[in-house]
C-alpha cells in the first residue's frame, strides 16, 4: 500500500537519527519534474562535477554483469557517495542494457535508482532512472558542447551517429539550453530509426533543415559538432581525414572511435580513471600507446580554466558517466517532489524497525 504525503523534515539540529519513510518514484513522476527543466539540470550537473573534481564525493569503478549466454547484454551497477551541504546522499544506479529488446519495440535500457540516508544507511527512495540517467547523459552533453565550443565559432551544423533515446534526450537538452542548429544530420545503421528520429526533429521545429545519411563519413565531413549515440561495442569509425574540419565531438557512446582518431584529436573525459577501462575508445588508445599523454585534462579542468582546447584540431568527449551524477539528479527529483508533497510512501517497508523487538 503506498500513501501520499511530504517527506518528515529530519534536519533539526542535535536530533537523533531517524529512519525515513521509504518512497517510491515512478517514471511519469521523474518526467514530470525534468521536463522543461533542462538548464537547471545541466546546472545541477556542472555543480557535481565541481564536488568531484574537489573530493567531495565517493565514485568506485562500475560493476558489470555479463551473460555467457547472452554476450551483448549486461547490467553496470554505479555505486557512489555525493557530498555538499545541500545535496549529501549515497546510493546505488543499477541499470541493463539489453539491445534486443530494440527488435521487439521496447527501449534497450532500463534502471532504477536506490537513494540511501548517509545517516543511517537505509535507503529511502526506489527511483525509475532510465529517465534520470538519459538527463543526466544529456545534461553532461550540453555542458561539454557549450564549454568546449568556447574559444571557436559556435556549431551550426549538428550530427547524430545513433538516433535512440540518448539521441533525442541529447537534442532535447541542446535545445533547452539555448541551442539552434541551421542543419541536423542524421545516420542510423537501422533505416526505420532514422526515419523516426528525423520525424521527431521535425516535429519539434527546433531545426531548419534535416538529412539522413547513408553513410558516417557524410554525416561527419557535414557537422561541426558531432554526436556519436551508438550501441557500438568496438570502434568502426577509423578515418582521420573525416575528421580534418576539426570537429567538436561528443562521443556519447565510447567505442565508436579508433585510436588514431583520438591520437590526432584534443581529448577531454569527464574523470580519467574512470574512463580508460570496460574496452572504451581511451581505454584501447591507452593500451596501444603505453601512456595517457594523449587525454589533455576533464570536463571540469575546462570548466575552471585550466585547460584551453585548441581550435586547429578536432576536440573530442568522452564521458564514462558518474554515478555521482545520477545521485544528483536524483535528489534534484526527490527533493522537488518533497517540497511539493507528491512524494509516493511504502507503508512500513521496514517493519523491523526497533533492536530488541
Amino acid at each position: 500500500m503506498t500513501t501520499v504525503r511530504p517527506a518528515p523534515d529530519l534536519t533539526t539540529p542535535g536530533a537523533a537519527p531517524q529512519v525515513q519513510p521509504f518512497a517510491v518514484v515512478p517514471g511519469r513522476q521523474v518526467k514530470e519534474v525534468l521536463h522543461g527543466q533542462e538548464s537547471a539540470v545541466t546546472e545541477v550537473v556542472e555543480a557535481t562535477y565541481r564536488l568531484h573534481a574537489a573530493g567531495h564525493t565517493v565514485n568506485p569503478p562500475s560493476s558489470f554483469l555479463r551473460f555467457p549466454d547472452r554476450p551483448a547484454s549486461r547490467i553496470i551497477a554505479l555505486a557512489a557517495s555525493l557530498g555538499g551541504d545541500e545535496t549529501r546522499v549515497d546510493g546505488l544506479k543499477w541499470i541493463a542494457s539489453f539491445p534486443a529488446n530494440v527488435t521487439s519495440g521496447i527501449p534497450r535500457a532500463s534502471a532504477v535508482l536506490i537513494l540511501n540516508d548517509p545517516s543511517t544507511g537505509y535507503p529511502f527512495a526506489c527511483m525509475e532512472s532510465s529517465v534520470i540517467s538519459a538527463a543526466r547523459t544529456a545534461a553532461s552533453a550540453a555542458a561539454a558542447a557549450d564549454r568546449l565550443s568556447r574559444g571557436r565559432p559556435r556549431p551550426t551544423r549538428i550530427g547524430f551517429v545513433g538516433t535512440g533515446l540518448i539521441a533525442r534526450y541529447i537534442h532535447t537538452y541542446l535545445a533547452g539550453t539555448g541551442w539552434t542548429f541551421d542543419h541536423t544530420g542524421v545516420h542510423d545503421l537501422s533505416a526505420d530509426s532514422a526515419a523516426g528520429f528525423r520525424l521527431y526533429l521535425e516535429q519539434t521545429g527546433t531545426t531548419r533543415h534535416v538529412t539522413v545519411h547513408r553513410d558516417a563519413e557524410s554525416l561527419i565531413r557535414s557537422s561541426d559538432l558531432v554526436v556519436f549515440a551508438t550501441v557500438a561495442d568496438r570502434p568502426h569509425i577509423t578515418e582521420t581525414s573525416w575528421f580534418s574540419h576539426n570537429p567538436l565531438v561528443l562521443h556519447i557512446s565510447l567505442r565508436d572511435l579508433a585510436p588514431q582518431i583520438l591520437l590526432s584529436a584534443t581529448n577531454i573525459v569527464d574523470d580519467v580513471e574512470h574512463v580508460l577501462r570496460a574496452s572504451t575508445s581511451p581505454h584501447l588508445t591507452e593500451q596501444l600507446t603505453g601512456d595517457r599523454t594523449f587525454l589533455h585534462g576533464t570536463l571540469e579542468d575546462v570548466m575552471a580554466g585550466r585547460v584551453t582546447p585548441p581550435t586547429d584540431r578536432p576536440v573530442i568527449f568522452s564521458p564514462f558517466g558518474l554515478g555521482v551524477l545520477d545521485l544528483a539528479v536524483g535528489k534534484y527529483v526527490y527533493d522537488a517532489l518533497a517540497r511539493s508533497g507528491r512524494l509516493l510512501f511504502v507503508d512500513r517497508f521496514f517493519d523491523e524497525l526497533s533492536r530488541y523487538g
